[in-house]
């Protein structure tokens, strides 16, 4: 199954260009913009770059002045932010 981000890029590629382009190797992660994480996340863009401005949002890529985050590092990070289970904060603190 290919990505829907994918999906528009291979239809507006082939819009402008005759002849297709090949389609990135599957060892690639699919990359989210900022405003498709933001929509993901619902938070706003600006959110976002104050994450990344204070060091503790999703790792991305730079290309030019575009940021690219790959699902799997915001994957990564979004389990990052999990609470700890309520088990673990009723537990008394150890000595």
């Amino acid at each position: 199954m290919v990505p829907v981000a994918l999906e528009r890029i291979v239809h507006l590629v082939c819009m402008t260009n005759p002849t297709p382009l090949p389609l990135p190797s599957p060892d690639l992660p699919p990359l989210l913009d900022i405003r498709e994480l933001s929509e993901y996340l619902g938070v706003a863009v600006s959110t976002i770059y104050d994450w990344r401005s204070r060091g503790v949002g999703p790792r991305a890529y730079r290309f030019g002045k575009h940021l690219k985050f790959a699902v799997t590092d915001v994957t990564e990070w979004i389990e990052a932010q999990r609470d700890p289970s309520p088990a673990a904060l009723s537990r008394p603190p150890r000595r």
